[in-house]
């Protein structure tokens, strides 16, 4: 039996603690860290679940939130002892999705069956976490269509969200004043041009971009930085939270492969980390990098670099996804850094960077865990192989990380 304990391939990095999430639920992606509890969103369990991480040795399960019926609550953030949890209708649980090609792929159109016969809840839950072992929901929001995939939320007024609104292709940027957090409200759109097919927008992309949707914005001071999937990078001007106005939109796939997933920007040094999600098997959706820019001009970043790719075995052969996932996103109350850069790297695990030389990237650490004893996917024809979701990073520097599959993991960086 493997002991999940002990990785396939260490780095400066060692496991200190593991917890299959409890009941079978060892699914997750999105997570956050706050006050010694872990909250983690569930792709396939229909819901998030509460971890006590105070002993980060002896992780333990404490709590578990299930969504709606049909519906999904991967993606969550938490600040000023809220916790925002996205609703969306569960994409995966369609038959025509389970491809990832078709999800990833294609095309996502606007439901237009929000109405009398929707069978799952869109829009955004706001909990109290005051009390963090014990969230309470306290307000919703709702939305006509789809519902919300991720929200970046770092505390007061102001949170932003990719919606699937009635009436677009795909995703589009959303504004949420949480002035009352018992009752958040829609206060501002904003969508690429040819998205809004209710006002007869045509679309106008190349044939070959699949998903020219948002994935999730990342805000800094008045601007969004938002990673548009197959459209690559869109900076939005969102100092007027109720009409936001493009800056600037750059595309790179082809000839790369799109899926932008994350656009962190390091503000003191003035550059955006850019990273294109592996959706495929194989990689047969071309090359993903994380890409290094530089952003001293707001309406012109320039790609100066990429990051290395993991070479301590060849990752191809092992199958699943081989590219980045995610990277650790900066949270305020948690640990900050310009210079680490800590990514998901799927079936090649976690992996830290030093980018202290912006042109030259360099790897400094990485943990593989074991891979599944068995899958908690239900789709068929899934590879039995390590897929790590998210990664966070405490106020201790210690190393969190999901997967679709093996549970939560904490790791020390020793390097």
């Amino acid at each position: 039996m493997t002991d999940p304990m002990t990785p396939t391939h260490a780095h400066n990095m060692r496991i200190i603690g593991h917890t299959d999430q409890g009941g079978g639920r060892a699914d997750g992606v999105q997570l956050m860290i706050h006050k010694g509890y872990a909250y983690v969103g569930h792709i396939f369990s229909k819901g998030f679940s509460v971890i006590d991480v105070r002993d980060p040795r002896n992780p333990r399960p404490v709590g578990y939130i299930a969504a709606p019926p049909n519906t999904w609550s991967l993606h969550l953030q938490q600040a000023d002892d809220l916790l925002l949890v996205v609703h969306a209708k569960d994409m995966f649980a369609q038959p025509e999705l389970a491809d990832e090609k078709n999800y990833y792929k294609g095309k996502i159109a606007a439901t237009g069956d929000s109405g009398r016969g929707q069978t799952w809840s869109a829009g955004l839950a706001v909990y109290d976490v005051g009390k963090p072992e014990a969230p309470r929901q306290i307000g919703f929001m709702p939305v006509q269509g789809g519902g919300l995939h991720r929200v970046w939320y770092v505390g007061g007024r102001w949170a932003y969200a990719s919606a699937l609104l009635d009436g677009f292709s795909d995703y589009i940027l959303i504004t949420i004043d949480m002035a009352d957090p018992a009752k958040p409200f829609v206060a501002g759109k904003f969508w690429l041009p040819g998205m809004n097919v209710a006002a007869g927008e045509v679309a106008h992309w190349p044939s070959e971009v699949g998903r020219y949707g948002l994935h999730h914005p990342i805000v800094h001071g008045d601007i969004a930085y938002c990673s548009w999937r197959d459209a690559c990078l869109a900076v939005v001007d969102v100092a007027d939270r109720f009409a936001p106005k493009l800056i600037a939109h750059k595309m790179w796939a082809p000839p790369f492969g799109g899926g932008t997933h994350n656009a962190l920007p390091l503000p003191n040094r003035e550059l955006l980390i850019v990273v294109d999600e592996t959706v495929l098997d194989n990689r047969e959706d071309g090359e993903k990098p994380i890409w290094v820019f530089d952003n001293r001009v707001k309406s012109n970043p320039i790609s100066i670099a990429t990051f290395p790719e993991p070479n301590d075995t060849d990752y191809l052969k092992v199958g699943g996804h081989f590219g980045p996932h995610n990277v650790y996103e900066n949270r305020p109350d948690n640990f900050v850094s310009e210079d680490l850069i800590f990514a998901t790297y799927q079936n090649a695990g976690v992996r830290v960077y030093d980018i202290r030389d912006k042109f030259r990237p360099v790897e400094v650490g990485a943990c593989v865990p074991p891979p599944p004893t068995k899958l908690v996917d239900p789709r068929p024809n899934r590879p039995r192989v390590l897929h790590s979701a998210d990664v966070a990073v405490d106020r201790n520097g210690l190393v969190y990380s999901t997967d679709f599959s093996v549970g939560l993991y904490i790791m020390e960086y020793t390097g």
